[in-house]
């Protein structure tokens, strides 16, 4: 199965993409990770990513799409993948029907994760992090320390990181809205978009995404 995976940020798409792609055996190919791995590596899209993002730039689009070109040739993907993160935008998901295209294939649905705007504000706005561990993370309603400010584990100070801010948030929701959101009217226009709560637990959502995705395929188990 060919699958990308939407969703404002909050949405859990991250812990949906790692589960799904376990479920159906398929990779999870993320964005953030293909960026990571190209920087580390040093590859020649590495070291363009790098020089835009050492500039305050954004990448461009050539540059994201070369990375996912290259992962999506990889052999393990031969038989289907998960995409996380990308195609951000309608140019990059017009740039992936035509890599698609070009081998026979296509795209076979796309998972739009919805939550509601105050929801993603209350779930990222909520997070505390350890600064003694950032692997440490707590949430002032969901699941909070014993004591206020202060961690479960270690007892370090928990604080709030300037990108979990509301405001920050907002402006993360803005930019998703403007620019990712339009691609799923464009995959809609083709069939593919297939809608579901991301509320509730990760297990149940995970349930009620493989079930969504049986009933645009038939193939999901």
């Amino acid at each position: 199965m060919r699958i990308v995976l939407v969703g404002p940020p909050g949405a859990g798409k991250g812990t949906q993409a790692a589960y799904l792609a376990q479920n159906l055996s398929i990779p999870h190919i993320s964005t953030g990770d293909l960026f990571r791995a190209n920087i580390s590596q040093g590859t020649d899209l590495g070291r363009k990513a790098k020089s835009y993002m050492d500039a305050g730039e954004l990448v461009p689009d050539e540059v994201t799409i070369g990375m996912a070109k290259d992962r999506m040739e990889r052999p393990d993907a031969a038989g289907g993948f998960l995409l996380d993160g990308f195609p951000r935008n309608v140019s990059q998901a017009e740039a992936l029907d035509a890599m698609l295209k070009s081998e026979g294939m296509t795209l076979d649905a796309v998972l739009d994760l919805e939550v509601p705007e105050d929801e993603v504000v209350k779930r990222i706005a909520g997070r505390r992090i350890c600064r003694n561990d950032s692997s440490h993370v707590f949430h002032v309603t969901y699941s909070p320390p014993a004591q206020e400010g202060v961690c479960d584990v270690c007892g370090g100070e928990l604080y709030q990181r300037d990108d979990d801010s509301e405001e920050t948030v907002r402006k993360r929701l803005e930019v998703y809205h403007t620019q990712t959101e339009p691609i799923i009217d464009y995959y809609r226009g083709q069939g593919l978009v297939v809608t579901i709560s991301a509320l509730g637990k990760v297990t149940e959502v995970t349930e009620r995404a493989m079930t969504a995705l049986k009933g645009q395929t038939g193939d999901a188990a």
